[in-house]
């Protein structure tokens, strides 16, 4: 089990367990009234403060359904626990609203207390090999969606970035058009990309903010 960050339970962390048979949901209950920092709660005293376990076969549809509802009902640290996860429903699952992803039959009642302390700390949690996987599919889709369209997960692409360079070494928008074989319209359509995308007021913010985000 990989948590991004090592956190501790506060006193009588609230936690409710979702699952579409009660045999799922004594068993995983059991397995947490062993720990004394934890109380387990009913649905109907759910709340933003509560860590939500929903336990499922697959990440389908009506698994999706369970996640957003409780996320409708304020509740923001959400850890799947599933039996069968491919690539598609393990990105499902964080698409969602997932926190963590915890395989059924790893859910010991260490990895599930490390899954709960992550999500009560605002942090993640995901097994090792299905962080390795998420890894993967981020790889091929900036391989094979993002780069041919010259884009990136950053949150300035390259030609932005260089643009911003540019502007911030004192170049006017024709100049930095000449050097990077752009014409100024394409030079002050880009700046205008990244201000609206941002919501920056000019250039010289957009500039200020590649330098704050150690972009430049």
């Amino acid at each position: 089990m990989i948590a991004t960050r090592p956190s501790v339970l506060t006193d009588r962390t609230r936690v409710f367990v979702a699952a579409s048979d009660p045999v799922s949901r004594a068993g995983i209950a059991s397995q947490l009234r062993s720990n004394h920092g934890l109380e387990t709660v009913e649905e109907r005293q759910v709340d933003a403060d509560v860590v939500a376990l929903v336990v499922a076969d697959q990440m389908d549809e009506e698994t999706a359904q369970t996640i957003r509802a409780l996320k409708r009902r304020g509740v923001e640290r959400v850890v799947l626990i599933v039996t069968r996860v491919d690539d598609t429903g393990l990105l499902s699952a964080l698409e969602a609203g997932a926190r963590g992803v915890l395989r059924r039959n790893q859910a010991t009642p260490e990895n599930l207390f490390e899954a709960i302390r992550a999500a009560a700390g605002g942090e993640g949690a995901l097994s090792p090999d299905l962080l390795g996987r998420l890894l993967d599919q981020v790889g091929r889709l900036q391989r094979q969606v993002l780069n041919p369209r010259g884009l990136s997960f950053a949150v300035l692409t390259d030609r932005e970035i260089k643009v911003l360079k540019l502007l911030a070494d004192g170049l006017d928008t024709a100049e930095v058009g000449r050097r990077l074989f752009y014409s100024e319209r394409t030079v002050k359509n880009i700046v205008h990309d990244v201000t609206s995308r941002l919501n920056l007021r000019n250039r010289t913010q957009a500039v200020a903010y590649a330098l704050r985000q150690g972009l430049i």
